[in-house]
């Protein structure tokens, strides 16, 4: 129903506002607005989306939570989205998602609608152990590997 009444008002809005912005300014004057907006928009949401990969490049390094960084940059890719499209509604959104500030605040209110049941960093948490085991065994995973019957000894092993 959310989805209905955005992709029926988003559309009168914008009409809404070329009449008036149109009437008020002029054709060419509001025709250039609108290219401007997307010129410029092109070029912050390139900026602020280099900025985005690094911080997520840096939580992959440094194994801490990408959420965030992941969620800004869905957050800018929605942005170019919105000033790309015709519009001076869409183009104010897209500009207000833009500032850091605004996407952290979106970033908190999403997070607090949203349950996590369990995140796993692909192994750099230890795992709850479902049964007791022995403190002396160390559990891990192999994988053999061929020896090439031509290669030199390697000095790892006694053969």
């Amino acid at each position: 129903m959310w989805l209905f009444l955005a992709f029926l008002s988003v559309p009168l809005i914008e009409i809404a506002l070329f009449i008036q912005i149109g009437g008020a300014i002029g054709l060419w004057s509001t025709l250039g607005i609108v290219i401007l907006t997307a010129v410029v928009g092109t070029f912050l949401v390139k900026t602020q989306g280099a900025l985005a990969m690094n911080n997520l490049r840096q939580s992959f390094g440094t194994l801490s939570d990408p959420s965030e960084p992941l969620a800004h940059g869905a957050m800018i890719l929605v942005s170019g989205a919105l000033l790309l499209t015709p519009g001076f509604f869409t183009d104010t959104v897209g500009f207000a998602l833009l500032v850091p500030a605004v996407r952290s605040a979106v970033f908190r209110y999403l997070k607090s609608r949203i349950k996590v049941k369990s995140f796993d960093m692909g192994g750099a948490q230890q795992r709850p152990q479902q049964h007791p085991r022995d403190p002396n065994v160390i559990d891990g995973e192999f994988e053999e590997v061929p020896r090439d019957p031509n290669a030199p000894p390697s000095g790892w092993t006694k053969h």
